[in-house]
């Protein structure tokens, strides 16, 4: 059976980490989380103790990856790979880029985002991702948060195109705008 990617988007907190995780569970027995959120103070760490337990005695492993997504993917064992999320991952590449004296540009995110894909593909199971969409709001006032939100909309371009199906969340509930929901 051919690996199926699943893209899943939606604004801030419309349900697109509980709903990828069913749909992820729905797909395989074998499961492996990979999470992009560096922990940098005590409220993410508590976010991210709710998305762990969420998935306890679930069968789930977890990898966590901030910047090497394809490699990650690679490694991951056969069965569903849940990444959560995108958004993140092009933040922590960004954020690295800058460390560097470097600039992220949306060519270059086109062809990790691709690289993406290629893994994904590359695996034995389905993989689900996870990202924001951040192309639906004001336009931001200064040029990090513009190049933020144009790099995160080429990355989900590109993933959305190469995608088997794409489900946008809107306030908990999925709509299916590229594929079959008929899965599992």
């Amino acid at each position: 059976m051919k690996a199926r990617v699943f893209l899943v988007t939606g604004g801030a907190r419309s349900g697109k980490s509980t709903f990828a995780q069913g749909l992820a569970e729905s797909l395989s027995r074998e499961r492996t989380y990979i999470a992009t959120c560096p922990v940098l103070d005590e409220e993410l760490a508590a976010r991210v103790a709710i998305h762990r337990r969420a998935r306890e005695g679930r069968s789930w492993r977890t990898l966590e990856e901030e910047r090497d997504l394809a490699g990650a993917l690679g490694l991951a064992p056969e069965g569903v790979v849940l990444v959560d999320c995108l958004t993140l991952w092009v933040n922590n590449l960004m954020y690295d880029a800058d460390s560097r004296g470097l600039s992220l540009t949306e060519g270059h995110m086109a062809a990790l985002a691709g690289g993406v894909v290629q893994a994904a593909r590359a695996r034995r199971g389905d993989t689900v991702l996870v990202t924001n969409e951040v192309g639906m709001g004001i336009v931001p006032d200064n040029y990090a948060s513009r190049l933020f939100r144009d790099l995160a909309g080429r990355c989900n371009q590109i993933v959305a195109a190469a995608a088997d199906a794409v489900v946008f969340m809107v306030s908990g509930i999925p709509l299916w705008i590229k594929g079959d929901q008929a899965v599992g």
